[in-house]
């Protein structure tokens, strides 16, 4: 006798609730200021890069295929001997094989390339197996911060941005009349800028003359950006 007069109650203090909460005025931020502040470190690049290939062409698919394998195989080989984690690392590059078209648009032979990457800390390491190495030839030469350096000057650079922000959010609540802040959001975003690679190589050198010697390179510079943006509010 009485349940449903209790759910028809029910149903209409919640229509009511919703009917409230959609008359309710919007309240916009008051005292909320959004600024951006940032860090910068320059520091050495401290990891090298350097692609060897060789290429082979020949109207035997399985011919070209076996040259490019002894080639890849010999220069690894050496490479590995030289090798040392983090100061001498050698991974393998692009192994392609593919038809050659003549005129007639059949195929009348076959090309192909592969490569081999030295990468490390190590640079007089690196440049001198590079240069030891016959059956490959230099493809580019590429420098870079290696992870450890690129964390610790990440770090740098964040704890200037971040510094320069709370001084930053600071001065502008005092110049409004606050005494202070409190953080409201925040986003934190890093990138690194350095100089275009600088191969100071010869790719085409005869492979006689850079026998035994180590390939003359030259690190350049990065800058590690940080950048704060966010927003305080002023009280």
């Amino acid at each position: 006798m009485f349940a449903p007069k209790l759910i028809a109650s029910c149903v209409l203090l919640a229509g009511s609730a919703g009917l409230f909460a959609q008359t309710m005025p919007h309240m916009p931020m008051q005292n909320v200021a959004q600024l951006s502040a940032s860090g910068s470190v320059e520091v050495q690049q401290d990891l090298l890069s350097i692609s060897m290939n060789t290429t082979r062409d020949g109207a035997d698919a399985n011919l070209v295929q076996t040259q490019l394998k002894q080639a890849l195989d010999t220069a690894l080989a050496q490479a590995k001997q030289a090798a040392v984690p983090g100061q001498l690392d050698v991974r393998t590059g692009n192994f392609s094989l593919y038809p050659r078209y003549g005129k007639d648009g059949k195929i009348n032979g076959w090309q192909g390339s592969t490569g081999l990457v030295l990468e490390g800390r190590d640079f007089a390491r690196i440049t001198s197996t590079a240069g030891k190495i016959q059956t490959l030839t230099m493809g580019n030469v590429s420098f870079d911060l290696s992870r450890e350096q690129r964390a610790r000057v990440e770090g740098e650079a964040q704890t200037l941005a971040i510094e320069r922000f709370k001084a930053k959010a600071q001065e502008i609540a005092r110049g409004f009349g606050f005494g202070g802040y409190s953080l409201r959001e925040v986003s934190i975003n890093a990138n690194d800028q350095g100089p275009a690679p600088r191969p100071r190589m010869m790719a085409m050198q005869a492979k006689a003359e850079m026998s035994d010697s180590a390939i003359p390179v030259e690190a350049g510079k990065s800058t590690v950006f940080v950048n704060v943006s966010g927003s305080v509010q002023m009280k």
